[in-house]
This record gives C-alpha cells, sequence and structure tokens, in this order.
C-alpha cells in the first residue's frame, strides 16, 4: 500500500482532495493533503515544497499527486525526499528554470485562455461538473493566491528521475484537452491517462480518480 501525497492547486486548500482521500482509504492507502501557504506573500514556491517534505516526514512508499499549479511544486518535493511516483491531474508542466508567471506565455496558454473565455463566456470554467453544493463549498473555501511564486525561476535544471503519469480531463474547460495533449507530449513525453472530467476532477470524479491512482501502485518505484 502507498501513501499518496496530493498537492492542492492555486488558491485552493487540501480539502479539495477529501473525496479522494476516503476513496483512496478505503482501498487500504494512507493519504496526506497539506494546505500549501499559497495566500502569504511572503512564501514561494520553496515554502510551498517545504510544506509538503515536513508533512511527508520519514514516510516511504510515497506517491506525490498535484492538481494544476501544483505541478510546479511537485517535482521539487521529488527532488528531495524519496517518491515512488510522481502524478500531475490537469497539471501545469514547468520547463527547466521557468518562472510560473511566464508559463501562459510560452506554453500557449495565453491565447487558450483568452479563446476559452470567448467561448465559454459567462460560464464556469472550474467547478461546471461539480455537484451545485459541493462546488459552492469549494469556492467558499478558496483562498487568494499570491504572485510571489510566479515571479522566480522554477529552481530544477531537469525533471527529477521519477517515473511520472499524467492524467488528462477530457471535459477540462480551464485547461483543454488538446492543449494539454500537446503540452503533456512537448514536455514530459508521456502518453497522458484520460478521463471524462472537468478541472475540478476530484470533487466531480473521485472514486474514478482514486481508482486510477490505486491502479499505479503496481509500478511506481
Amino acid at each position: 500500500m502507498a501513501t499518496f501525497v496530493l498537492i492542492h492547486g492555486g488558491g485552493d486548500v487540501g480539502w479539495y482532495w477529501h473525496l479522494v482521500e476516503r476513496e483512496l482509504r478505503q482501498l487500504g492507502h494512507d493519504t496526506l493533503a497539506p494546505d500549501l501557504p499559497c495566500d502569504d506573500d511572503s512564501a514561494g514556491l520553496g515554502e510551498y515544497a517545504d510544506t509538503v517534505v515536513s508533512a511527508i516526514g520519514n514516510r516511504r512508499g510515497v506517491i506525490v499527486a498535484a492538481q494544476s499549479f501544483g505541478g510546479f511544486t511537485a517535482p521539487l518535493v521529488a527532488a528531495r525526499v524519496p517518491v515512488e511516483m510522481l502524478v500531475l491531474v490537469a497539471g501545469m508542466i514547468p520547463a527547466p528554470e521557468e518562472a510560473p508567471g511566464d508559463w501562459p506565455a510560452n506554453t500557449g496558454f495565453d491565447e487558450v485562455m483568452r479563446e476559452q473565455a470567448q467561448r465559454y463566456a459567462g460560464q464556469d470554467l472550474i467547478y461546471h461538473d461539480v455537484p451545485r453544493a459541493l462546488a459552492e463549498q469549494a469556492r467558499r473555501n478558496a483562498r487568494d493566491q499570491s504572485d510571489t511564486p510566479g515571479h522566480a525561476p522554477w529552481p530544477l535544471e531537469a525533471w527529477p528521475p521519477v517515473p511520472t503519469r499524467f492524467v488528462l480531463c477530457t471535459e477540462d474547460r480551464f485547461f483543454p484537452p488538446e492543449f494539454m495533449r500537446r503540452l503533456v507530449a512537448d514536455r514530459l513525453g508521456v502518453v497522458p491517462d484520460e478521463i471524462a472530467a472537468g478541472h475540478a476532477v476530484a470533487l466531480s470524479r473521485p472514486k474514478e480518480l482514486a481508482d486510477l491512482f490505486a491502479s499505479y501502485c503496481a509500478t511506481a518505484g
């Protein structure tokens, strides 16, 4: 059995993962979902990684999964502690020494976002397939996302030598699938696993996502 360390996205909290945690624990796995200091203007990606590393402690058999902006933090964790696998879920994929603030222009996401905003004008891009009461709770739990992590270059010179999987959400209105397929191929060189869900897949399809995570245990390490 594994310990799944779950990293939330920008302006969010560890609660985002609570349904997936329940499913994984029912399968016998352990889980951690720390709150990152995303609303602290003195904290950058180094402090985000510190928070996760501290939560892991001396645990072994760790699989790190990261949602969206958490993709900038997860590899930093894998560079510091033993990790069996990295899993990005609708995740941002950093390039060596790339500042998060430069990622939209470097990847073409700035143009994609303009197109998505026009296509879904006035519609929800994040929680559109999440049950309404759960989506409202997620919005209440949201925090401000500091700009501080966006300014400094991503400190790694290469992706950590850890098996890496990518979960692509085919109904994602924020990171549309055609954009993400290209990015995953270009930056990770892997074939993503696809799930029929929007960006907040841990809330809309928690059992399916947990089952996919659990299936990775056989190939981790």
